[in-house]
């Protein structure tokens, strides 16, 4: 439901839900005050051809502000993403090729739209202005940053203490990104807890070139489906948006209690009033968890790919629960035949059990079977071979031990 633009207060609650950092509060609400609609950005590399729901944590936001009136730009960083971003990175990335980013790209758009409406989304892509800039242009763009700004930023740090090579290159990104807000005027940038130092960079150039600096605002980086590390492919603790019904109901239904409310709060379209209600009835024991947990696998399935195959999914995640089976489709894991392959490693190391102390107790309560029997000793790995392995009554995993 759109609320009036005047409601400063109520925009402030929903642009709020969630969020990791709002820089800055007051100047928000003076921009929210004048009742005109911002120009809320959020910059996109398409660095891969598919999106999991740890990236959709920002697009639910953008969400939130097209909800409220406010014109929302999804920018893809077809040039930014040739130069490739170093946020969070210990060594340089690879720069992708024009093919690859263009056809990423186009993946993206049809997978965001899923969440976002394409009637209120300006679509944009950086080459347009980047792609136009000589090379004294980004001479001159340099010279509004300096290397001492550069080096506070953390990874930049940590590699230039190491010894780890850094390539002037990677000191453009930012830059590029940045300039990105000058050339939209946007008055919003949004971007998850690692983008923050970029987001500065946007700020700060703003006001470089005169105009009133962007609020940024940005979003915390969802837990994977073991929890305590973030959601990756790397790690295989993933929920692929574009994944099969029954792989993104049953990965849900794999989510710890706990992390299941995390999971609500960041992803689900309930009110936080809704979800502390349900919260409550939980805990009061009025609601089962699991009834809890399949309302919010029904809503993520149904979103993706519709009511009909949500319900499907449900129904088949049910007959398999009742019987004791384990999914065709469960997670797939892969590790190397020795102590990589030890119950306690490969539990921990999929993502099944959200630490080493957690996946011995879980072993010790009779918790693990392997090919239909219970296992108890999580010291000894297992041969090569292909395993099913589940973990409690609800965590699948087929395990390939090479």
């Amino acid at each position: 439901m759109t609320r009036p633009a005047s409601d400063v207060d109520g925009q402030m609650a929903l642009i709020k839900r969630g969020c990791a950092e709002l820089i800055d509060e007051n100047e928000l609400r003076g921009k929210l005050a004048r009742g005109k609609p911002l120009r809320v950005k959020v910059g996109f590399d398409p660095t891969a051809p598919d999106l999991h729901l740890g990236h959709t944590v920002v697009i639910h936001k953008m969400r939130h502000f097209q909800e409220l009136g406010h014109q929302v730009i999804f920018l893809i960083g077809d040039f930014t993403g040739r130069i490739g971003d170093p946020s969070g990175r210990n060594d340089t990335r690879p720069p992708l090729t024009e093919e690859q980013v263009m056809a990423n790209a186009e993946t993206y758009k049809k997978q965001v739209f899923k969440i976002l409406d394409p009637e209120k989304t300006e679509v944009a892509f950086n080459s347009r202005w980047l792609g136009t800039m000589g090379a004294a242009d980004f001479i001159r763009l340099a010279s509004r940053y300096t290397v001492a700004r550069m080096l506070e930023r953390d990874d930049f740090e940590k590699r230039y203490k190491a010894n780890i090579p850094i390539s002037i290159h990677e000191f453009l990104y930012p830059l590029a990104q940045g300039y990105d807000s000058v050339a939209l005027k946007a008055d919003v940038e949004l971007g998850g807890t690692d983008q923050k130092f970029n987001l500065l960079v946007g700020r700060h150039l703003q006001g470089q070139y005169g105009m009133e600096a962007q609020c940024i605002l940005t979003m915390p980086l969802l837990e994977g489906l073991g929890g305590g590390k973030k959601m990756s492919k790397s790690l295989g603790n993933y929920i692929g948006i574009d994944e099969a019904p029954a792989q993104i109901f049953g990965k849900t239904m794999s989510v710890s209690d706990d992390l299941m409310w995390r999971y609500y709060e960041l992803l689900s379209a309930k009110s936080l009033e809704d979800i502390r209600s349900l919260r409550q009835s939980v805990e009061k024991g009025e609601t089962h968890p699991m009834r809890a947990k399949e309302n919010l696998a029904l809503e993520l399935t149904t979103r993706y790919h519709g009511q009909k195959a949500a319900e499907e999914a449900l129904a088949d995640f049910r007959a398999i629960f009742a019987g004791g089976g384990a999914p065709e489709d469960a997670p797939a894991f892969v590790c190397k035949e020795g102590e990589s392959s030890t119950p306690v490693a490969f539990l921990t190391d999929s993502g099944l059990a959200p630490s080493r102390s957690e996946a011995r107790r879980l072993i010790s309560h009779k918790a693990l079977s392997v090919d239909g029997q219970v296992l108890q000793d999580g010291a000894k790995p297992l041969t090569a071979g292909e395993y099913r392995i589940k973990l409690g009554k609800k965590r699948f995993l087929r395990l390939t031990v090479e």
